[in-house]
């Protein structure tokens, strides 16, 4: 049995589910979601110990011709879903903007993600839609990672984000991880286009954090040759730092070149 990731939506948050099927990346497949009965498809397939299977729900079946006739078909009727629930939340003036609306399989359940700053009463927008629609309304207010996720732009680097790009998990960054590459805790140097910290940071953590071993940190005193010394700067990366010595600056190697 295998672990596999999977997305509902496009570009989405991968979930882990659990299968005997023999499935590879990109085919649909139908599963049984906290949300309801879903079509996802494959993202990523890993091998998975008995205690991590045991967490996970198991794939229903892969996606029939029915099953993905059906899919197709609500997503023709989500896109209009979208743009009568747009309509309606202009029209209330609503403070939130819509960023999908998807039908679950069945089309018992119609999944809609808003963004705002603030919290929203959408109760009457709920009960609009479910009059309409005659199925259960879920409105879920997502974060602006989340946010820039789905509608994209181009990084500090000069290309296509990466959570749009290639990340299925957005997993958490914090302040240490900018601290471990002795950056400037400047918010418009190490903040990305949602405000939060770059996701970049987690994923070269690691590698600054073996670097940085063995090297002193920045005002700390120490000895060069005999002498008292304050060390001014260290470059993590190059595993060098720069020690003051009698107003003399001396670069020193930890790998001795």
């Amino acid at each position: 049995m295998k672990i596999y990731g999977l997305t509902f939506v496009d570009k989405g948050k991968a979930y882990n589910f659990k299968s005997n099927l023999d499935l590879k990346k990109d085919d649909l497949v139908v599963v049984e979601s906290d949300k309801g009965v879903q079509v996802a498809k494959v993202v990523f397939v890993k091998d998975g110990d008995d205690k991590e299977l045991s967490q996970y729900k198991t794939i229903l079946r892969k996606a029939t011709d029915e099953d993905y006739k059906k899919y197709m078909s609500n997503l023709k009727d989500s896109k209009e879903a979208f743009i009568k629930a747009k309509d309606i939340v202009n029209k209330m003036e609503l403070d939130m903007r819509l960023l999908s609306a998807n039908f679950t399989l069945d089309k018992e359940v119609l999944l809609i993600n808003f963004v705002s700053d603030d919290r929203v009463d959408f109760r009457e927008l709920a009960k609009k839609l479910a009059s309409m629609y005659k199925t259960r309304i879920e409105l879920h207010q997502v974060g602006a990672r989340d946010k820039a996720k789905e509608v994209c732009g181009i990084g500090k680097c000069g290309q296509v984000l990466c959570c749009s790009r290639f990340l299925n998990q957005l997993n958490s960054v914090t302040m240490n991880m900018a601290k471990d590459q002795n950056l400037a805790l400047n918010p418009s140097k190490i903040n990305g286009a949602c405000g939060r910290l770059l996701c970049c940071l987690a994923y070269e953590d690691e590698v600054y954090c073996e670097l940085s071993k063995g090297l002193p940190k920045v005002g700390q005193k120490m000895k060069y040759k005999g002498k008292d010394g304050v060390v001014s700067s260290v470059d993590i990366l190059k595993r060098t730092y720069v020690i003051v010595v009698d107003e003399e600056r001396i670069e020193v190697s930890l790998d001795g070149e």
